[in-house]
């Protein structure tokens, strides 16, 4: 990947490490900037519009510090029979979530939000992936939660981390169930003309 003299920086409005590891594999350079915001979490809200609100949150708050970089928030959550799960906030909650998954279908959903100078107007796509779990037992949920820190995840599970243990099927973006959606961001950071792939 070339990045022409003038292109701006890339920046990464968040603290996690998936998603950093996901524009590390693809090759793309970037810096890490944690927007220090206080996310919101309303059961009224429908989840698209939850999941865009934070991840718009979390750009503008960095873009603001830094008006010359494009910066690039998102925001992942799952949801069953239309309700989101964020993260836990404690082991017997990421129990009681996984529980929830076991031997059904769910959506997650990652809202990305771009915004810099190298794009007319502040950007904002979603991208939702179908994932199907196995029917699992209470010890199998202990076992994978002894596994993984579920307390960083939204829905108590990361299908990159011991996944096997748990999916059955993955309908749609893998990396979007991950974190970002890498096949439409690419798309997008391609088009703005300020960073190239090869």
């Amino acid at each position: 990947m070339a990045l022409p003299a003038s292109a701006p920086r890339l920046i990464l409005a968040s603290g996690s490490p998936r998603r950093a590891e996901l524009l590390r594999e693809a090759g793309i350079a970037f810096e890490v900037i944690f927007p220090e915001v206080e996310e919101i979490h309303d059961a009224a809200t429908p989840v698209g519009e939850l999941a865009a609100w934070n991840a718009r949150l979390k750009t503008l708050w960095v873009a603001q510090k830094h008006p010359g970089a494009l910066v690039l928030g998102a925001d992942t959550l799952v949801s069953v029979a239309g309700e989101a799960l964020a993260k836990p906030s404690d082991l017997e909650e990421a129990h009681r979530m996984v529980r929830r998954l076991a031997g059904r279908t769910h959506t997650v959903l990652t809202a990305v939000c771009l915004c810099g100078p190298v794009l007319e107007n502040v950007e904002d796509f979603a991208v939702e992936t179908r994932v199907t779990f196995r029917p699992l037992s209470d010890e199998d949920i202990r076992s994978y939660h002894a596994l993984v820190n579920p307390l960083d995840k939204a829905g108590a599970y990361a299908a990159q981390e011991h996944g096997d243990r748990l999916l059955e099927s993955v309908e749609g973006s893998i990396t979007n169930v991950i974190g970002l959606p890498m096949e439409a961001l690419l798309e997008r950071l391609a088009r703005t003309s300020a960073i190239y792939y090869k």
